[in-house]
This record gives structure tokens, C-alpha cells and sequence, in this order.
């Protein structure tokens, strides 16, 4: 341990630590680390990234080879942002066959460096990907970095949190309830060893956790957790699914974030809620007490563009070919680009509580999305209807599954995965933001699940393929 502490304060000599400011102002440095890894006795560092399906791909390194990892980062498969969850050979990504199947390299940010409490002596870190010396550009948590600069150059900064649904279910396949039901307390005391240490955990790897309460699929929970300024909150996403998975699996069950696991069964969401405030996070830059709907009229114009690119959005909202049918009427998922104040029929949702407590619920997303990409979507969407001052029409006071309540040319969110490609692929903005490398790495994903269904069809397997591919690796 001594000639690892060694390494590591040589190296801070050479090295530039990436991370970002945290709620206190507070950044992690190689000391810090020193400290966590000296006084947790850790032997292994997880070195880990998100790829397109927001799936934790990763490499364990003996802690004695971490400083080395810090200065020169590590070799990691450029398919890893190409692969679908069986880590399929996907023709036409870009990042496969086109290249020779070469590697990148991860770089380590110390930022995002945590004790696995749930693991055996073990930490784990989020890294930052680059290819001949730039960053990848089909990299998700680049992708965000970028739009929540971009966001900060305008003065802006992004408050947010990812509100998930998923499914537990035991480990040969049957449900760990026969019975759901919203908030019922009997299904949190029947699985209350369970409910405590997944919040225990979670607690203990820097997701602070607001709340939990069963859902109206049977097995299927949710659990809410305190927003996070800029990356952080995409991150904080990520941490908290893989460790969701991971617990649970410890516990001898399955976690999924598959958003529609079963048929004729209400599916699993993420909620992006979020709030625009000024740099320093002092001075919300939504709410606007003198103003119509309590909202500022930079607050009109973001909502107005999450409204706008709403079609286009979907994609990276529900990005499978599972997640996109979610959007049904009478589901609590959207099917339209209406919002409403406090309006849960609506795809944003307004909720209005103060300087401190006001802020939007896009409730287009799926729980199978990937939150980095998500939030990306979100910014550039709003970003464009303030750049544009876009107009903001009336809210939703009703609901908006009945059409003769919704307004002449509404736009309707796509239902079938061709439909929201289309949509993405059409949007001038979407092109600009996330640029032709990712669209054809992302949209060659999706052509490819479209195959399999195909695939499935032929083999008479069109009811249960989603579940083979997508249910214990999402």
C-alpha cells in the first residue's frame, strides 16, 4: 500500500484530475483518493463507462496499477459504444469493422471515484473516453458535457434528477410479488429487507435518496433521489441503476430498467425533472412569482423547445424498440407534445412550488433510456426554444389522451421505433447537436434491433424476444 501511495503522489505532478464542481464547491483530488483507497483497504478499482444503452461496461485493475490508469488511462474496445446488450458485431456503426476493432483509451475522473460498499474491497470510477487524441464522439457522457457547457456559456446551469421505475423479479424468473399497486405499504413491509439496504446502499455511493413506494406493476418499485447540479446528475443516473442491478443481485434477484417488460402490464419510466438556476445555484431562473404560470419567460421559451423537438426527442427518450410503446393513451405516458401545470396526461408536466421548489418533469422518458443522452436531448431542446424565444401556448387543463381537448397541430409522439428515427434523423437541430459520427453509430443500433424483431417474427418468437434480449442486462 505504501508503494502504491507513492505512485500515486508522483503522479500528481503530471496529471490534470477532470471532474466537476460539486453542490459544496468541492472537487476530488489524488489525495482524496489516496485516503478513500488507504482507509477502506481497497484492492481493486473498477474502471468503468456508459455505453449507448446507459449499460455499465467496465475493467477491474488492482489498485497497485491505478496510478498508472490515472496518468495514462487504460485500453478499452472503441465497440463498446457500438455494441447492443449481447455485445452483438453491428455492420455500419463506424466503431467496428470500419477501424479494425482497435481500442481507445478511458481516462479515469477522480470526481466520480466511490467505494462499492456491497463489493469486496473494491471502488469504482467513470471515465472519459478519447481516440487519436479527441474525444469520442459517440461517447454519451461527452455528448452531455458538451450541451451542459454550452447551457453554462449562456449563464444557465441545470439542476436535475433521472426518476426511475423498474422491475424486480426473482432470480429463476417469477415475480417477487403476484400483486401490484401504487404506494401500497404491504408490499414495502413484504420486501422491507430488500427496500432498506437498497437505500442504505445507494446512500452510501452518493445518491441521496428522497423516497421509495411501490408501483402499479407487480414487482415494480421506485425509488426518487435529491437532483444534482450539471453532470453530476447523469451520473448520479448511472451510478444508480448499475448499483440497483448489483444489489439486488447480491440479494438473489433480477433489477430491470427494460421499460416494457410485459405485456398488457404498465411500463417503467425516468422522469428527467429538472431546473434552470443561475451559475452559482442561488437564484432560480425558472420561477418567476410576477409572471403567467409562475414561470420566468426564459422558462416559456425551454419548455416551448422541449415541446418543438419533442418527435425528434423520443428517440433518445425511448430509445429501444421496447421503450417507444410506452407511448399509449391512458398509461401515464405521453402520446402528444402538450404540457400542463401539474398535468400527468401531458409529455411536460409543470410542477409549480416556489424559488426553490418549482421545476419541469419531462415524462417522455423510459427507464430503458440512457441518461447521459436523455439529459443531452433535454438541453439542446431547451436551449433552441430559448435561443429562438420560441412561444409557449396554453397548458394542458385537461387530458390530453382525449383529442378534442388537445390544440390544432399538436405533434404526436412516435409509437413505433422506424417512426421515431425518422423523426430524429429529419430534425436540423439533432444533426447539429449530436452530430453524423453518433447518428450513424445510434441509428445503425436501431436498425439492427429492427432486425431482430424481424428476426423473432420468423422464428415465432415475436412475444418474447424484447424480454430474452433486453430484461436482466438493462
Amino acid at each position: 500500500m505504501q508503494r502504491m501511495t507513492a505512485a500515486m503522489q508522483r503522479a500528481t505532478s503530471s496529471v490534470t484530475v477532470s471532474g466537476y464542481k460539486s453542490e459544496e464547491g468541492e472537487r476530488m483530488d489524488i489525495q482524496k483518493v489516496i485516503a478513500l483507497i488507504e482507509t477502506n483497504n481497497v484492492e481493486f478499482v473498477r474502471i468503468e463507462l456508459c455505453d449507448m444503452y446507459g449499460i455499465s461496461r467496465s475493467k477491474i485493475v488492482p489498485a497497485r496499477h491505478f496510478p498508472k490508469t490515472i496518468t495514462a488511462g487504460t485500453a478499452f474496445s472503441l465497440g463498446a459504444f457500438a455494441w447492443d446488450p449481447v455485445c452483438s458485431l453491428i455492420k455500419g456503426t463506424g466503431l467496428l469493422e470500419e477501424v479494425g476493432y482497435c481500442d481507445m483509451t478511458i481516462h479515469p475522473d477522480l470526481e466520480t471515484f466511490r467505494v462499492i460498499p456491497w463489493l469486496e474491497n473494491t471502488a469504482r470510477v467513470l471515465v472519459d473516453s478519447s481516440f487519436k487524441g479527441s474525444p469520442v464522439a459517440q461517447d454519451p457522457r461527452h455528448i452531455a458535457r458538451a450541451q451542459l457547457e454550452k447551457l453554462e456559456s449562456m449563464g444557465f446551469s441545470l439542476f436535475s434528477a433521472h426518476e426511475y421505475e423498474f422491475y424486480v423479479r426473482q432470480k429463476n424468473g417469477d415475480m417477487i410479488s403476484d400483486f401490484g399497486g401504487e404506494s401500497l405499504t404491504i408490499t414495502s413491509t413484504e420486501h422491507s429487507s430488500m427496500v432498506y439496504k437498497l437505500i442504505r446502499e445507494l446512500t452510501r455511493v452518493g445518491i441521496d435518496v428522497e423516497t421509495f413506494h411501490s408501483e402499479d406493476g407487480a414487482g415494480q418499485l421506485e425509488i426518487t433521489f435529491r437532483p444534482s447540479y450539471g453532470l453530476k446528475a447523469a451520473d448520479n443516473a448511472h451510478t444508480f441503476k448499475t448499483s440497483v442491478k448489483e444489489i439486488c443481485q447480491s440479494l438473489g434477484f433480477t433489477a430491470s430498467f427494460m421499460s416494457k417488460p410485459f405485456e398488457g402490464v404498465v411500463g417503467s419510466s425516468c422522469h428527467f425533472c429538472h431546473s434552470l438556476w443561475d451559475l452559482e445555484g442561488r437564484e432560480s431562473l425558472l420561477y418567476d412569482e410576477s409572471s403567467k404560470w409562475k414561470i420566468s419567460e426564459n422558462g416559456r421559451h425551454w419548455i416551448a423547445g422541449l415541446l418543438e423537438h419533442a418527435p425528434a426527442i423520443a428517440l433518445l427518450c425511448a430509445p429501444t424498440i421496447n421503450c417507444v410503446r410506452r407511448f399509449q393513451p391512458e398509461t401515464f405516458a405521453p402520446v402528444n407534445a402538450t404540457w400542463g401545470i401539474d398535468n400527468r396526461t401531458a409529455a411536460i408536466r409543470l410542477k409549480v412550488g416556489g424559488s426553490s421548489g418549482t421545476y419541469i418533469e419531462n415524462r417522455m422518458g423510459a427507464s430503458g433510456s440512457n441518461p447521459y443522452l436523455l439529459l443531452a436531448a433535454n438541453v439542446a431542446a431547451g436551449i433552441d426554444g430559448i435561443e429562438k424565444k420560441m412561444a409557449l401556448r396554453e397548458p394542458m387543463s385537461n387530458s390530453a389522451y382525449n383529442s378534442n381537448n388537445v390544440p390544432n397541430n399538436t405533434k404526436s409522439l412516435p409509437s413505433k421505433l422506424t417512426d421515431a428515427i425518422q423523426s430524429f434523423v429529419a430534425d436540423d437541430l439533432m444533426f447539429e447537436t449530436f452530430g453524423a459520427d453518433f447518428i450513424k453509430t445510434f441509428v445503425a443500433l436501431k436498425q439492427h434491433e429492427l432486425k431482430r424483431e424481424l428476426d423473432a417474427k420468423s422464428k415465432g418468437k415475436e412475444k418474447t424476444w424484447e424480454r430474452d434480449f433486453f430484461f436482466k442486462i438493462l
